[in-house]
């Protein structure tokens, strides 16, 4: 069954590999060429920052810290450096509860099972992140989904079905990973007040990059009061690892009571830890990175509200494939993203901008696209 499979995966041109490479500052090597790196979330550029040195610097004066930490955070995983990490991310976000997990995959397939029960209602934005639909199959309430970013449908969704349901949850990405546009945030609050419904909003790709702060597209559209649970990753922006959820007291000590990716696994290591905290430090004195980000996809689009990830589509697989051979021989690190991670006939190339680039390495990008078509 499995060589069948791959057999079927091939002749599709969907067949996946582990590419073997290494990081060398904004760059990919692989196979002894250099690339641009064109396909990183390291949105803000920072892990080619240098700040990993100063980092490492005030660590190894430190003794006491650990490399690992081999336990949940229940038992014996849940060191200072968590207590000190959420309390600076609870000052970030106004006082807001905080609860910092592995990583988003964990908090996406975790917190919407733990917070519904049969009875409740969830409806979700068709083209959510795999992990949030994970996260919908092991959930005992019913879901169903809503044309993308588009509120009429949920609307009448909303007007079928609300007074069948005890509580309903609209769920949705501030920033969509794969075609980079933005959830109409400020319809979808009205919505939520008109129905009496609740938000879970996914900042995994807007964390770090929009708002006051970089504290993501909710406070970068004044909604922040409005959602009832925020997911934002730590592994894309911030350079670093884990994932943290923003929500009130009460459902915070909820879900370290029923949340299942939190309760039966491994807590994050102290070094980790103490490297979030050190970047969330720092983090509101980088709107210079941001502010060059922003540039840089207005010079690569054209369009002054764009977000730093750009599709480039390609339709069909075996098209997505060949884009992005031609790119690598051109000296850039794009890849094919083909189904299941975007729907049958949407392959494309993501392009994904950092601060990390230069100008004149925006232009050449630009420039080459034109040639290719």
């Amino acid at each position: 069954m499995m060589r069948e499979e791959l057999e079927r995966l091939a002749a599709e041109g969907n067949l996946r590999h582990l590419p073997q490479i290494e990081i060398e500052g904004a760059y990919v090597v692989s196979e002894g060429k250099r690339y641009l790196n064109l396909s990183s979330n390291d949105y803000l550029g920072l892990s080619c920052s240098g700040l990993h040195r100063e980092f490492m610097a005030q660590m190894a004066a430190d003794e006491a810290f650990l490399l690992s930490n081999p336990s949940s955070r229940l038992i014996t995983g849940n060191s200072p450096d968590y207590t000190r990490l959420e309390r600076k991310l609870s000052a970030m976000y106004d006082g807001k509860a905080v609860l910092v997990v592995g990583c988003g995959y964990m908090a996406n397939t975790g917190v919407l099972p733990a917070v519904t029960r049969k009875g409740d209602l969830i409806l979700a934005d068709k083209l959510i992140h795999a992990s949030l639909i994970d996260g919908l199959r092991l959930c005992e309430a019913d879901w169903k989904r809503f044309n993308h970013n588009d509120v009429e449908h949920l609307e009448r969704l909303l007007e079928k079905y609300r007074s069948d349901y005890r509580d309903v949850w609209i769920v949705t990405e501030s920033v969509f990973s794969m075609d980079g546009d933005r959830a109409p945030l400020r319809e979808i609050v009205d919505l939520k007040r008109r129905y009496d419904t609740k938000i879970y909003l996914d900042e995994a790709h807007a964390f770090g990059v929009y708002g006051p702060d970089g504290r993501g597209g909710a406070a970068e559209t004044g909604v922040e009061d409005a959602c009832d649970v925020r997911m934002a990753t730590l592994g894309k922006a911030l350079a670093s690892q884990g994932a943290f959820v923003v929500t009130d007291a009460l459902t915070r000590d909820f879900l370290v009571n029923r949340m299942r990716t939190l309760i039966f696994s491994t807590a994050l290591p102290p070094i980790s830890l103490r490297w979030t905290e050190f970047l969330i430090d720092r983090l509101p004195r980088m709107n210079d990175r941001r502010e060059r980000l922003a540039r840089y996809v207005e010079r690569l689009t054209g369009e002054s509200d764009r977000t730093h990830i750009i599709p480039l589509m390609a339709g069909e697989n075996r098209r997505a494939i060949e884009m992005s051979r031609r790119f690598r021989e051109a000296g850039y690190w794009v890849m094919p993203i083909r189904p299941p991670t975007v729907p049958q006939g949407k392959a494309r190339i993501r392009i994904s901008l950092t601060a990390a680039l230069t100008e004149e390495q925006v232009d050449n990008f630009a420039e080459l696209c034109r040639s290719i078509g």
